[in-house]
């Protein structure tokens, strides 16, 4: 063999007998293999990150070898930029003005579950209901400073109406195509939970394989919290007006996504002195009376969780326990008023 070929085979050798060394004298006495594996994970440490983002807050606890507070940055203004109806830059502003109609993988995901969840809720949940809620004063336009809105007329709500329907929307190639020129989007019964999901797949990148990301309510959880057991989540009881947070259950769940929806907090009074919730009926353009306070849902996905707490509130009570026992891997607790009193109902024993 010649001499220069030879001393660098050796010299490539003896490096890696080297790092071998070096990474063998760092390890611990009693730990190879997957031991080695666990020794790093029990260096990660327990991170949070707390803001506000999409006119709510969020509380992100994670366990990881680094802070990932950018990474979760990144990930809002990925959401931002492509679902906030608020945000006129958008991707679904644009294909809401008609600008262009062009979508992204974000958008092809909401709508997919959208539609999926209009399908098992009977038409009951629809995104494109979203000029109606602009007219009650819930969306994204028409929103005056001081939270109260004119009631519309009915041939306001009549016009909205021969907009909505988002089963005659579709994506053909990547480009919507809507029901209308004038039909518009607001996927804002999903984006929370969705962006929930975005970020927990951004930590599990990273390694993390424990973490509860909270953003306005609705939870993405997976593996275990700080004390080693699944996470403990508080239902609360639909107080209307409640400063604070009442308990109504505190449940251990783990591997899920979590969302309640309810009328408690979101609404406005009409010039009756009338409560209207805003949820809004892509039936009759009204928000829609139900004795339902409120859904809490727990699914395989935060997004989906999501959809289908706001379903329940869009629906009677019989339809969304129809509903979702219909759904193996979905779990609910719903919240009915009965008179003066309330009632629990309870789907596959959450």
């Amino acid at each position: 063999m010649p001499e220069k070929v030879y001393r660098r085979r050796y010299g490539v050798t003896y490096l890696i007998i080297l790092i071998a060394a070096i990474v063998m004298y760092f390890m611990p006495d009693d730990c190879s293999g997957a031991q080695w594996h666990r020794a790093q994970w029990h260096r990660a440490q327990w991170h949070r990150a707390q803001g506000a983002v999409w006119n709510t807050t969020y509380n992100i606890t994670y366990r990881a070898d680094r802070d990932l507070a950018d990474s979760i940055s990144a990930v809002f203004r990925q959401v931002e930029m492509s679902l906030s109806p608020f945000n006129p830059a958008s991707r679904i502003s644009l294909i809401n003005r008609g600008e262009s109609m062009q979508t992204d993988s974000l958008i092809a995901r909401v709508f997919g579950i959208s539609q999926r969840v209009y399908s098992l809720s009977g038409g009951n949940f629809d995104p494109t209901v979203s000029p109606l809620v602009n007219l009650w004063g819930f969306g994204y336009s028409r929103r005056p400073a001081d939270g109260k809105a004119p009631e519309p007329t009915q041939a306001e709500i009549d016009s909205a109406l021969r907009l909505v329907g988002i089963a005659d929307c579709r994506i053909v190639n990547g480009l919507m195509e809507k029901k209308s020129p004038g039909t518009t989007f607001n996927f804002s019964a999903v984006t929370k939970g969705y962006g929930c999901d975005l970020v927990g797949a951004m930590l599990r990148r990273n390694g993390c394989e424990d973490y509860m990301v909270e953003i306005g309510g609705e939870m993405a959880l997976r593996g275990h919290n700080p004390r080693g057991t699944d996470w403990q989540v508080q239902i609360d009881a639909p107080v209307e007006g409640a400063a604070t947070h009442e308990a109504m259950r505190v449940v251990a769940l783990t591997d899920c996504g979590v969302a309640t929806s309810g009328n408690y907090r979101n609404y406005r009074v009409d010039s009756l002195g009338h409560h209207l919730g805003h949820t809004i009926s892509p039936r009759d353009g009204r928000p829609y009376a139900t004795d339902i306070l409120s859904a809490t849902v727990v699914a395989p996905t935060c997004a989906e969780a999501d959809a289908l707490a706001t379903a329940c509130m869009a629906s009677p009570e019989a339809d969304a326990v129809a509903m979702l026992k219909g759904m193996g891997d979905v779990r609910a607790l719903l919240v009915v008023a009965d008179g003066d009193t309330l009632r629990q109902i309870r789907v596959r024993g959450l």
